[in-house]
């Protein structure tokens, strides 16, 4: 498999931080990310300044822990939810059974440019 720089043909790339998971982007990504506080519709700009890392090709820069003045636009495409997590709880010989479920809200967010 390709690894995400030959994919992208050595273009730039940046590593974010959002929802307590980094992702690895680069223009034209769409990535699926758990659910951001606040009011979105289809086509708002969504800004990411937690970057970690990024790569233009020829240099690389690292944050610590991130990089100031460093920004990722994103577009906001679509929320949805994730398939349902069903949780039970059973203690035999009690007749005690519970059940639930549990369906994540996500975003899908087409990455636009990195600054």
């Amino acid at each position: 498999m390709a690894s995400k720089k030959e994919k992208n043909n050595g273009g730039e790339l940046a590593v974010i931080l959002t929802g307590g998971k980094q992702y690895v982007v680069s223009p034209g990504d769409i990535i699926n990310i758990e659910k951001i506080p606040g009011e979105f519709k289809k086509g708002d700009l969504i800004v990411f300044d937690k970057v970690l890392l990024v790569d233009d090709g020829q240099d690389a820069t690292i944050g610590t822990p991130y990089i100031s003045g460093a920004k990722v636009n994103g577009i906001f495409e679509e929320a949805y939810r994730d398939k349902t997590v069903d949780v039970i709880k059973y203690k035999q010989k009690s007749r005690y059974y519970k059940k639930y479920g549990h369906r994540q809200p996500h975003f899908k967010v087409r990455i636009e440019s990195l600054k």
